[in-house]
């Protein structure tokens, strides 16, 4: 069950702003005070008083097209682009101030913000919907338990609580769909992001199971895509492709979403890990992995990106996946032997939680550590390899450099 409020002006500028405009949500061109501002925050990111410590991380999440990035701390929410490396805006409460999820809607005004932390902003039940040019909540969703995470579509807010998703229409927050799931602590949920009709993934009713919701045919379909339980999936920007792990975090499966066919699977290695984050390229002809072993990696895919069913040749210019010099007896010796290897590696502090995902720049990722480390790295698409850091910083320290 979940309810509805609006504030008053409940009507947010949805107009998606250029490079250029974000960049004045800082309020260096404002000079004038907002008469709407909500005076328990500070706009400025020297508005932190030097004796407080530096902020916990709660939140780190990229926007749709990897192009941004949010951080959730204890005392506010942070925004930053991605190329070039920047802080665009910071809003720091003055009480209290956790915000444990802040989801972008690729490069637009309004945000959705969750409390979290040990003093939240807002209560933890609640889906705060905010507009950054009135610097207020215009609208909120209240439920009956904890919200785990939050979707944003140009069209649609996705709200995932521990066993139950609601998804409304983004207008006028009519609630059009709830799905059951299994028990999801982690709010496991993708979405397609193209021009096309919403694809979602959420865990389906059973161990090891997804569910793809296809709403343009309005048709589900159930994907037993590992023994044991989910532990990460992610969707490419059409919907077509579904790249999902499991607790074990050995292997990573790609799955056509239309028919649940499985397209190729890969190994990230031979010990049991926690898979942070994957993330396909745009033209999904890559995949990233980052796990608690403290390796990104990075997997060539063999998939026709517009049909997914069909297999992709390799052309000259392209690497081989690795695989076991042993694979020519893959039909005698364990399924290990003949699998398909990452072509390039990162290598960072083990056990630290980082997310991924493909730069805009050509073969670069992007990393994003709960310690506030900020990597840009390239890959070779031929030889593979070690890849190259290009960039470093910590995002959280006041003195890095915008």
């Amino acid at each position: 069950m979940a309810t509805v409020s609006a504030y008053p002006n409940p009507n947010p500028d949805t107009n998606f702003l250029s490079p250029s405009d974000q960049s004045n949500l800082n309020r260096e061109s404002s000079s004038e005070p907002d008469p709407n501002a909500n005076p328990n925050f500070h706009t400025e990111p020297e508005s932190i008083p030097p004796s407080l410590p530096p902020p916990s991380l709660l939140h780190l999440s990229f926007n749709q097209d990897h192009a941004c990035f949010a951080a959730g701390t204890d005392h506010g929410f942070r925004i930053y682009n991605c190329d070039p490396f920047r802080e665009i805006f910071r809003r720091d409460f003055d009480r209290g101030g956790g915000i444990g999820v802040v989801e972008m809607l690729f490069r637009c005004n309004i945000l959705a913000l969750v409390g979290g932390g040990p003093n939240p902003q807002y209560p933890p039940n609640k889906v705060m919907i905010w507009d950054d040019h009135q610097n207020r909540c215009i609208s909120e969703l209240s439920f009956r338990s904890e919200v785990r995470s939050v979707r944003l579509r140009r069209d649609r807010i996705i709200v995932v609580l521990e066993q139950e998703i609601f998804v409304y229409n983004f207008v006028d927050l009519k609630l059009l769909n709830q799905i059951e799931t299994i028990a999801n602590p982690k709010g496991l949920c993708a979405v397609s992001q193209g021009a096309g009709s919403l694809v979602l993934v959420c865990p389906g009713l059973q161990k090891g199971q997804v569910r793809v919701e296809h709403f343009a045919s309005k048709s589900t379909k159930f994907i037993m895509a590992h023994d044991s339980r989910i532990a990460c999936f992610s969707l490419s920007q059409d919907g077509q492709l579904l790249a999902t792990s499991s607790s074990k975090g050995t292997l990573v499966r790609i799955y056509n979403t239309v028919d649940g066919s499985l397209l190729q699977e890969v190994r990230r290695g031979a010990d049991r890990a926690e898979i942070y984050s994957l993330a396909f390229s745009s033209n999904a002809q890559w995949l990233a992995v980052s796990s608690d072993k403290g390796t990104v990696h990075v997997f060539s895919l063999k998939i026709n990106a517009g049909s997914p069913g069909t297999t992709r040749s390799p052309s000259a210019s392209e690497p081989v996946s690795p695989h076991s010099s042993l694979s020519f007896i893959k039909g005698v010796l364990p399924k290990y032997f003949s699998s398909e290897w990452s072509v390039a590696q990162f290598r960072l502090v083990e056990g630290s939680q980082y997310i991924v995902a493909f730069g805009h720049q050509k073969n670069t990722v992007v990393i994003l550590g709960i310690d506030g480390s900020f990597y840009r790295c390239q890959f070779d698409p031929v030889n593979g390899g070690e890849m190259t850091q290009l960039e470093y910083h910590n995002f959280l320290k006041p003195e890095a450099a915008f």
